[in-house]
């Protein structure tokens, strides 16, 4: 399962759900699979990586048998998109704690800014194969 990174998300999330999409449109590839931190994937997942699901306020990548969270998902996700995204490890310059903080401040209003479904994003049939 593990063999390609894999982003955990928040199913009902509107700005992780927007997240996911708007890499399935920048990864032809198909570098990246998805699972819902809702789902038993996803709660299996954040088990063996020692991540407890009912604290974290992240998106989590696994990616080479490492759990990056925060920023840092960004900054390992981002250099493998179609189109200028390498741009974005130029934020490995900023500190990782002012990164987290302004990472953690979304994450804390991003039901507020951005708003919540009530179930979990059904893919679209071509992407569908990638979801976990």
């Amino acid at each position: 399962m593990e063999d390609k990174p894999i982003l955990l998300f928040d199913g009902v999330c509107n700005l992780c759900n927007g997240f996911v999409q708007f890499i399935l449109l920048r990864d032809p590839r198909g570098v990246f699979r998805f699972a819902s931190l809702q789902s038993d994937t996803g709660q299996l997942l954040l088990e063996k990586y020692g991540l407890d699901s009912e604290s974290l306020n992240t998106v989590v990548l696994i990616k080479g048998g490492k759990a990056y969270t925060h920023s840092e998902v960004a900054l390992e996700v981002a250099p493998q998109l179609q189109g200028f995204w390498q741009w974005v490890a130029l934020f490995r310059l900023v500190p990782r704690s002012v990164r987290d903080a302004i990472y953690n401040w979304i994450a804390k209003n991003r039901y507020k800014w951005f708003g919540k479904q009530d179930a979990c994003m059904l893919p679209r049939a071509e992407w569908k194969a990638r979801f976990l």
